[in-house]
């Protein structure tokens, strides 16, 4: 699979399939190629930052500087891994741990409540006052049982958001 023009081999697809847990059907992975190799437009074999820009629902998104720090770089099979995560067969945990890591700004595997205000910051922009953030995450964190100087590992996430009704599923365009 290594560089970006060359054809997927069957064994491509079966391996790529296997590494994304079998969210996608082998025609989907076919197509899912075809845009990488269209995103690709240095035909280096993984995506920049640049040309993940070039996507029209990427750049738009609020987090999108923060998905940036997931996806940069990515070859295909990591591509498609990164987007089974917004499959509508994702698990619910798989879709909470992509979230974590979208509000776990430093990589540290712990959330603080500074995080929590971060990404809230980066969805209001200037809707909100800071005075006004910081009162919505702390109702949020109190509701949740917690205080302000928690830090929550992806387990401690996992609880907090796992409930009937919660489900984060985003159409992706393969064609």
């Amino acid at each position: 699979m290594g560089n970006a023009s060359s054809m997927l081999t069957q064994y491509d697809i079966e391996e790529v399939q296997e590494h994304c847990n079998y969210l996608f059907s082998q025609q989907e992975i076919v197509s899912l190629y075809e845009r990488f190799c269209q995103l690709d437009r240095s035909a280096k074999g993984f995506i920049s930052e640049d040309e993940f820009l070039s996507i029209p629902e990427f750049s738009l998104n609020p987090l999108s500087k923060r998905l940036l720090r997931m996806v940069d770089g990515l070859n295909f099979k990591d591509f498609v891994a990164f987007l089974s995560t917004f499959s509508t067969k994702a698990s619910l945990r798989q879709e909470i741990e992509l979230i974590f890591k979208v509000y776990d700004i430093d990589g540290k595997g712990k959330v603080t409540f500074k995080d929590l205000l971060e990404v809230l910051r980066d969805q209001t922009g200037s809707f909100m006052s800071e005075e006004q953030r910081e009162q919505v995450v702390t109702k949020v964190l109190e509701e949740a049982g917690y205080t302000k100087d928690c830090s929550f590992s992806v387990e401690d996430f996992i609880q907090i958001i796992d409930h009937p009704g919660l489900k984060m599923e985003v159409e992706v365009p393969i064609d």
